[in-house]
């Protein structure tokens, strides 16, 4: 219960009083608060409130990542991938994103299908690109829709089938799992 308040205290913080936010969310960050420890990661990534930090923004995203918080894997995945605070390396912005899309990530879902579709970090494959794809559109993402249109003349009917099939397996998954 304290962690939500924690974080609902942070929050409503920020948005009133902006420079107190940084103090706040690092009171509650060092608490072990992954909310805080997320907003923090954001805060540095931004430099919002205190100056500019990738590497500060990579060492709070990582603790709150590794709680599961779906928000900063999606983050921490995309400074991965970018090189910023870390060096460049797809096969570490794979791992945060996938973590964060097998927990219903539709941001995330898609930027992985962007990965599997370009071949950066994995193999190219368009039937794991047209699966994530697939399944972020179904949560509505309309990018992820188009994005899944496009390459999907490129595509045999067999692999389209087959991702068809992996993103049902995935739902079914996803289903059993909660």
């Amino acid at each position: 219960m304290l962690s939500i308040w924690m974080g609902v205290a942070c929050q409503a913080a920020y948005k009133r009083r902006k420079p107190k936010a940084p103090k706040l969310y690092t009171q509650a960050a060092e608490q072990g608060i992954a909310d805080a420890q997320y907003n923090l990661g954001v805060l540095y990534d931004n430099g919002q409130g205190v100056p500019q930090d990738y590497r500060e923004a990579v060492k709070w995203l990582t603790k709150a990542a590794e709680q599961g918080d779906t928000d900063a894997q999606n983050s921490l995945g995309a400074l991965y991938y970018e090189g910023q605070g870390v060096p460049q390396n797809y096969q570490e912005a794979l791992m945060w994103w996938t973590k964060a899309a097998e927990q219903g990530d539709a941001n995330t879902q898609c930027a992985l299908g962007m990965l599997y579709a370009f071949g950066k970090g994995v193999p190219r494959d368009l039937v794991q690109s047209y699966k994530w794809f697939n399944i972020a559109a179904a949560q509505g993402l309309s990018n992820a829709e188009e994005q899944r249109d496009a390459f999907t003349p490129q595509m045999t009917p067999e692999q389209v089938a087959e991702a068809e099939r992996l993103s049902s397996e995935f739902w079914e998954k996803l289903r059993t799992d909660q």
